[in-house]
């Protein structure tokens, strides 16, 4: 194995968060567009569990964890300084990100998976989060201080899911600081590079 294996969806914001790190620290890969109907049998044998993304090192070992790739990467290089901030606060940010918000995101994406409450109710759920973002936001430029960070890389993908629901609403909401840095990453020369298309990968039999 020359290279680090990486099985992607390119879509999936935890691969996308896992991409954006990998990307910034320039660590040479072989990425594996993943179909999510037909998984390749080397994923699901070195990773059980199927979903992406996975890192296969070069030595053999395996990272099924996006933050877990995320820290591998970006300790390997760190040229924009996103290990910086303070470790707890990025825990504790990320943590109400996959936790709460992600459940809210889910059922405000799927409402029909989840009729015992309308889509708005989701939405509102939602927008708890939204609006702590904002309010660090006005405080600052990225949401722990004046530099990006490893909390700014894990989020945003969810922040884009969540603002493509209903895209009218979400531009029109009282959340300017979020529109505008949400923008600035999705702007981004690194997102484009993150977000090229690769072919699905077809395991060789």
């Amino acid at each position: 194995m020359a290279l680090p294996i990486l099985y992607s969806y390119r879509r999936c914001p935890y691969a996308m968060r896992a991409r954006t790190a990998l990307w910034a620290a320039d660590i040479q890969l072989e990425v594996r567009e993943v179909s999510l109907r037909e998984k390749p049998a080397h994923l699901l044998q070195i990773s059980p569990k199927g979903t992406v993304p996975v890192l296969q090192l070069i030595d053999g070992t395996v990272l099924e964890q996006s933050l877990d790739i995320m820290w591998w990467a970006l300790t390997q290089k760190d040229p924009q300084g996103w290990l910086n901030a303070d470790r707890d606060a990025v825990e504790r940010l990320i943590s109400i990100n996959d936790g709460d918000f992600k459940k809210a995101l889910d059922r405000y994406k799927y409402p029909e998976r989840y009729p015992e409450q309308a889509q708005s109710f989701y939405r509102q759920q939602g927008e708890r989060f939204l609006q702590a973002l904002e309010t660090a936001l006005r405080e600052h430029r990225f949401l722990l201080g004046e530099s990006a960070s490893v909390a700014d890389v894990a989020i945003f993908p969810f922040i884009r899911q969540f603002a493509a629901v209903d895209a009218e609403w979400f531009a029109g909401s009282a959340y300017p600081q979020l529109r505008a840095w949400l923008e600035s990453w999705l702007e981004s020369a690194l997102f484009a590079q993150i977000m090229q298309k690769f072919p699905t990968y077809i395991e060789s039999t």
